[in-house]
């Protein structure tokens, strides 16, 4: 089992924070465009326009040093959204394609192989079919075969039309292309499910005996706060997220520390299809982690001590 420091939503340099993550044992990290960009910033004084792939690829190429340098590698680029399911013929399809071969080039800048496609979330694609989304992302999946690449999609608690696993594994099973298979998250799927006890029950029963381990490319972890009061029903003006989005974006600790979610029985199932890819903290909780940890160092160790907890639990 390969273990993956993913994000993280800190202010450390990039350099610190990977000596941090190596340091703490973890073999890989995921690499957000969030993160290029900050870098780039602190490389050159300026954000880069991040549609400006010959930048951003000069600074991929410049991340890859440092993995290098600390004995990592990037597991997989994230977070590419909103793309599939735009009607055909429209600036926001050309624009969506556009921006996957520039991020195709960032792929291979920083040497990695795998992108991964969060469920869309536009209020545009609203009325687009399964199969219309699935024919997105089997075009996908064949420009990234081009070059060797994989995608991995994954589904958003709040996403528009595929916030379940179940959702974006029938997208996947109808894409059919070798190198296209799922992001799984524990939170994506607990904080989704979970407030159901009988339906989560027959949803983990159900992933076990119908998702192959060869069509899951690697498993998210993190834990989710009880919200109380509940997060306001009205889509935030900052961000644009509606509240399962702000909830994801901001709410989500390490695991045995502070939240509720059945982090435990979601790993549990997604290796009983027999997985044994890559386990990736993916922790959104900048209060959090500002309040117990000193620094990124800390913060690192805690993240592993965690998935081994969960691992021999």
């Amino acid at each position: 089992m390969r273990h993956v420091a993913s994000g993280t939503r800190s202010r450390t340099r990039c350099p610190l924070k990977l000596k941090a993550i190596a340091d703490a044992g973890f073999d890989a990290v995921e690499l957000s465009m969030p993160d290029i960009l900050a870098y780039g910033k602190m490389l050159n004084g300026s954000e880069p326009d991040p549609k400006d792939y010959d930048a951003l690829v000069e600074i991929s190429q410049a991340i890859k040093a440092q993995m290098v340098e600390h004995n990592l590698k990037v597991m997989m680029l994230q977070p590419f959204a909103n793309f599939e399911g735009w009607p055909r013929g429209s600036t926001e399809r050309e624009d969506a394609f556009d921006r996957a071969r520039g991020w195709i080039r960032v792929m291979e800048a920083v040497g990695t192989d795998l992108l991964q496609v969060g469920s869309s979330d536009a209020p545009g694609i609203a009325d687009s079919s399964v199969d219309d989304m699935a024919a997105d992302l089997a075009e996908l999946a064949d420009l990234c075969a081009a070059k060797g690449f994989r995608v991995a999609y994954e589904n958003w608690c709040w996403a528009m039309r595929a916030p379940s696993w179940k959702d974006v594994w029938d997208i996947v099973k109808r894409a059919d292309r070798p190198n296209l298979g799922l992001c799984l998250d524990t939170f994506q799927s607990g904080g989704g499910e979970a407030q159901v006890e009988q339906r989560w029950s027959e949803s983990l029963a159900e992933l076990v005996v119908t998702v192959p381990a060869s069509k899951i490319f690697l498993l998210q972890i993190s834990d989710a706060y009880k919200m109380d009061p509940p997060l306001a029903d009205e889509v935030d003006k900052e961000s644009g997220l509606r509240p399962r989005g702000q909830w994801s974006h901001d709410y989500r600790p390490l695991p045995y520390d502070g939240g509720y979610l059945p982090v435990r029985e979601f790993l549990n199932a997604v290796l009983d299809t027999g997985f044994r890819g890559y386990l990736s903290m993916e922790v959104f909780d900048p209060k959090g982690q500002e309040k117990r940890y000193p620094d990124m160092g800390a913060y690192a160790k805690k993240a592993m001590d965690s998935l081994e907890k969960l691992l021999v639990a």
